[in-house]
C-alpha cells in the first residue's frame, strides 16, 4: 500500500464528493440501473437461492434489503463496473429502495441516492488493487459503503454522520472468492445481501450518534492494510473525469459471468460469419482473469456453465444469442454442446491482458478466421440501447413469473415516475414477496 496519510480522513473528503448535486443526466442513468436490477431480482427470486431468501423475515428495512440484496446477483446478469471489477446494483439499489419505503422518498431522492451509492462503491472498488480482487469478492467488500452512502442520502444525514455511516459499513466488509470453488455454494448472494443490510444499519446507527472509525480506509490496521496489499486509499479520491461514475457502469446482456461476455460476442460474430468447419479447433484468447474464473471445459451445474468459456462458445455456435435456458442442465448435457466444448482451447492473449480491466476484450478463431472484440457489449465503449435494457428487464420479469400487468407497472414505475417512489416500492415488494 502506497500513499501518505493526510490530516483529513479519506472518508471525510469522499463525503464532500458525495454531497454534490446529482444532476438530471445521472438520475436518468440511475433509472436504467434501477430497471435492470428489477429484472434481475424478479428472475433471481424464483431460483433456489431466491426461494430460500424469500422465507426470511421482512419486518424491517434492513431485512428487506438483505433479501432483495441476494436476489439481484443470482443469475449473473447484474450491472458491473469493469475498472472496479464489481457489481454495484445488487447491494446499493435494494438498500435505497428499502430506506425509501420507510422515508416516503420522492423518485428524485431515490435516484440521487442510487447515484451517490454507486459513486462510493465504484471509487473504493477502483482503488483496492488486483491483489484484493484475487482473493476477495469486491462486490461484497465494497458494496456496503455504497449501500451506506445511499441510505445516508435518503435519511438526510449530514457530512459527519455520512462519514460515520460509511466507516461502520467498511468495518463489516467481507466476501471471499472461495465461494466460486464450490458450485453448490450460494455464498456470493450472501455477500451482496450482507452488504445491503450493513449499509442500512450503519446509516441508521450513525443517524442516532453511533460513531465509526473514520480512518478505516487508510489506518494502520484498516481496510487497505488488511485487504489491499497493492491498493492505494488515496485513489478513492481520484479524478476520473466523469461527473458521476454511474455513467461508466456496464450492463450485462448475457446470463453468464461478465468475464465471458467478450468471448460470447466474438462467438456470435463467428457464427454469423459462416466460418465454422465441422471438426476444427476453436481457439479463444482473452485476459487472465477470464481464464481464472471461467476456464471450465466440462461444466456440470448451472453456475459452472455460466462460468465456462467453453460452454459459452459452444452454445453461441449452436443456438445463437444465449438465453437463460442455455445454461440449464438440458443444454449443459446436450451431446452437441459437449462435443463443441471439447474443441475449445483457451489461452491468455497478451494484448488483451495489457488492456484489462480498462477494456474487456477477447477473440475466437477457427482456421484462418479470427473474430476480435475489443470491448464487451454493454460497456460504455460498446453500449446497449435503452430499448435493449428494457427488453432485458421484460425477459427477466417473464422468467420470474411476473404477470403482464405487473411488468407494465414496474417498467413505468422505474422509467416514468416523477413523484413519490412508494408506488414502485410497494409493487416491487408485492412481486418479490
Amino acid at each position: 500500500m502506497s500513499g501518505q496519510i493526510s490530516k483529513t480522513p479519506i472518508l471525510t473528503e469522499l463525503s464532500e464528493i458525495l454531497f454534490r448535486t446529482v444532476n438530471e443526466q445521472a438520475q436518468a442513468r440511475a433509472r436504467l440501473h434501477l430497471l435492470d436490477w428489477v429484472g434481475c431480482a424478479a428472475a433471481g427470486a424464483v431460483e433456489p437461492a431466491g426461494k430460500v431468501l424469500r422465507q426470511q423475515s421482512k419486518a424491517s428495512a434492513g431485512s428487506r434489503a438483505f433479501i432483495w440484496g441476494g436476489f439481484g446477483n443470482v443469475l449473473e446478469m447484474d450491472d458491473v463496473d469493469k475498472r472496479a471489477l464489481l457489481h454495484p446494483g445488487p447491494s446499493i439499489i435494494p438498500a435505497a429502495l428499502a430506506i425509501s419505503g420507510e422515508t416516503s422518498a420522492s423518485m428524485r431522492e431515490l435516484l440521487a441516492a442510487i447515484g451517490r451509492g454507486y459513486e462510493a462503491t465504484i471509487r473504493l472498488g477502483r482503488a483496492v488493487g488486483p491483489a484484493h480482487y484475487a482473493l476477495w469478492h469486491s462486490t461484497g467488500t465494497c458494496g456496503a459503503i455504497g449501500a451506506a452512502a445511499s441510505s445516508a442520502s435518503l435519511l438526510s444525514l449530514d457530512h459527519d454522520q455520512t462519514v460515520h455511516a460509511m466507516a461502520l459499513a467498511i468495518s463489516q466488509s467481507a466476501g471471499l472468492w472461495h465461494t466460486r470453488h464450490e458450485p453448490s455454494s450460494m455464498g456470493k448472494q450472501l455477500h451482496t445481501a450482507n452488504a445491503a443490510r450493513a449499509g442500512i444499519e450503519s446509516a441508521k446507527l450513525a443517524r442516532d450518534g453511533f460513531l465509526g472509525p473514520v480512518r478505516i480506509l487508510e489506518g494502520e490496521q484498516g481496510f487497505f492494510r488488511a485487504m489491499c496489499q497493492d491498493g492505494d486509499p488515496q485513489d478513492v479520491l481520484r479524478d476520473w473525469g466523469a461527473d458521476w461514475l454511474i455513467h461508466e457502469v456496464s450492463f450485462k446482456p448475457w446470463p453468464a459471468c461478465r468475464h465471458a461476455h467478450a468471448v460470447i460476442d466474438a462467438a456470435l460474430a463467428l457464427k454469423a460469419s459462416g466460418n465454422m468447419p465441422s471438426d476444427a479447433l476453436l481457439k479463444v484468447r482473452t485476459y487472465g482473469d477470464a481464464l481464472k474464473f471461467c476456464d471450465k471445459p466440462d461444466p456440470k451445474t448451472v453456475i459452472e456453465a455460466k462460468f465456462s468459456l467453453q460452454h459459452c462458445v459452444a452454445i453461441c455456435l449452436l443456438r445463437g444469442e444465449p438465453a437463460l435456458e442455455d445454461f440449464e442442465l438440458p443444454a449443459i448435457n446436450d451431446p452437441d454442446a459437449a462435443a463443441l466444448r471439447a474443441r475449445v482451447q483457451v489461452s491468455i492473449g497478451d494484448e488483451y491482458e495489457a488492456r484489462y480491466p480498462a477494456r474487456f476484450g477477447a477473440e475466437v478463431s477457427v482456421g484462418d478466421a479470427v473474430i476480435r472484440v475489443e470491448d464487451a457489449l454493454g460497456d460504455p465503449e460498446n453500449p446497449v440501447t435503452e430499448a435493449q435494457i428494457q427488453q432485458k428487464a421484460e425477459m427477466l420479469m417473464r422468467a420470474g413469473g411476473i404477470t403482464p400487468g405487473d411488468r407494465k407497472s414496474l417498467l413505468e414505475g422505474a422509467m416514468l415516475a416523477d413523484h413519490m417512489a412508494n408506488d414502485l416500492i410497494d409493487k416491487i415488494a408485492e412481486v418479490l414477496s
